[in-house]
């Protein structure tokens, strides 16, 4: 039996289709057209199971296979939604998942056996920069606490056990949160309690009252302020503007098995970011899509406000941020720079996280594969950064440039 609501989630996904298949028409048929799909260049496997996370920022991978831009390369890219980042770890380490939408920081400590069972990984390009926030919870900006020098006078002054949430210990989110803590002059391992929290929980869980604030990414900050829970404290994009964030990760093992097929998901990935960000229309389509129950389940407002740039605070204060999340960006976004993944190598080193000295750059190269996603560039006609390392300054005036990662890692004045 049909219930009304079958009906109506029928008749949702049939609309939502119905817009993929007219935007995939206006994007020139793409489904229609190969490409370095013959001959000993043919993916090697036809279809990839790729895992991810409800986050806005699993666009790009749910797009491409909505889109059907994945069969211009010869593949078919089957979303897989999962549940939480040590699944999704588990999944790509015993093989159940080919790839996935994974935190940049997940496949460096998986890597280096610091995060769960040991084994070499592979990262083959960045999904996304910037995106996510560091919530504080009403109950803290009700008493002063809105950023992050007001947040240490309120701890300094209210003796008690404060608790942040972050998603995964080697993760983005918890290098953020601990970096912006850290910045002023908060000890996250010693003036906090830090618990991990799967990135779709983290609102129902402040809402009762679990945690005083959380680092995680879109729609999840703007929605505990549609919700009237919780206030932004920060932006990620305001402590490292343009950081990497999410990646298209898998195993080197799998890389070794299936290079064509790596090299035609890196290329349909990479032109679906193009496609999200060549226009608001296609920001809008898209934001429309992934808010389906199929893949982020929430409302298409809350996750196209910050997708254009809309900010606000919860607080009464917008602003249009031009560092808002972005998946191409002429390509800036998208090459797996060597100095990116050695950066989240000197923070695990900074919180204990890693327990020895490691080769930061040769353990970077073993990871980010530059050569398939230099091909997977070509395939798709993404232009490629002339070097595979770049300079950054972070929100407390440090300038990361990857030259000495050791000295970096010992620099810092709060550490573990």
């Amino acid at each position: 039996m049909t219930t009304k609501g079958d009906k109506t989630n029928l008749t949702r996904r049939s609309v939502l289709k119905a817009g993929a298949t007219a935007a995939l028409g206006a994007f020139g048929g793409l489904a229609t057209q190969g490409v370095w799909a013959a001959g000993s260049d043919k993916p090697e496997k036809e279809e990839v199971k790729v895992g991810f996370i409800p986050l806005t920022d699993c666009a790009s991978v749910v797009m491409a296979s909505v889109l059907g831009i994945d069969k211009k390369y010869g593949i078919k890219i089957t979303p897989s939604k999962e549940a939480s980042w040590p699944g999704v770890r588990d999944k790509l380490v015993n093989g159940e998942l080919d790839a996935a939408h994974v935190l940049y920081g997940l496949i460096y400590g998986v890597h280096l056996g610091v995060s769960g069972p040991k084994k070499d990984m592979a990262v083959l390009m960045t999904l996304n920069n910037n995106g996510q926030a560091i919530t504080l919870s009403k109950k803290l900006s009700d008493k002063g606490a809105v950023d992050g020098a007001s947040l240490a006078k309120l701890i300094r002054t209210e003796k008690r056990e404060y608790t942040f949430a972050q998603t995964f210990p080697t993760g983005t989110h918890a290098m953020w949160l601990y970096y912006w803590l850290a910045a002023h002059g908060i000890d996250p391992m010693k003036d906090t309690k830090i618990i991990t929290v799967p990135p779709p929980q983290m609102v129902a869980n402040m809402r009762v009252g679990n945690m005083d604030g959380y680092c995680v990414g879109e729609p999840w900050g703007h929605r505990a302020i549609a919700d009237g829970i919780g206030i932004t404290g920060v932006t990620t994009q305001d402590i490292w503007r343009d950081h990497p964030e999410k990646v298209l990760g898998t195993s080197v093992e799998w890389v070794k098995k299936y290079p064509n097929t790596a090299r035609a998901m890196t290329a349909a990935i990479l032109e679906t970011g193009k496609w999200i960000d060549a226009s608001l229309s296609n920001k809008n389509k898209m934001a429309q899509t992934i808010a389906d129950k199929s893949y982020v389940n929430t409302s298409v407002d809350v996750i196209n406000q910050r997708i254009l740039g809309r900010y606000q605070n919860g607080l009464g204060k917008t602003w249009d941020d031009p560092n808002y999340m972005k998946f191409y960006n002429d390509g800036a976004v998208n090459f797996p720079y060597l100095s990116d993944g050695m950066w989240f190598l000197t923070q695990h080193r900074r919180w204990g996280l890693l327990k020895q000295e490691v080769d930061y750059l040769a353990v970077a190269k073993a990871i980010n594969q530059i050569d398939i996603y230099k091909d997977a560039a070509t395939m798709a006609k993404v232009n490629v950064p002339k070097s595979p390392m770049r300079t950054s300054k972070l929100i407390d005036g440090m300038v990361w440039d990857g030259k000495d990662p050791k000295a970096y890692a010992a620099s810092f004045k709060i550490h573990a």
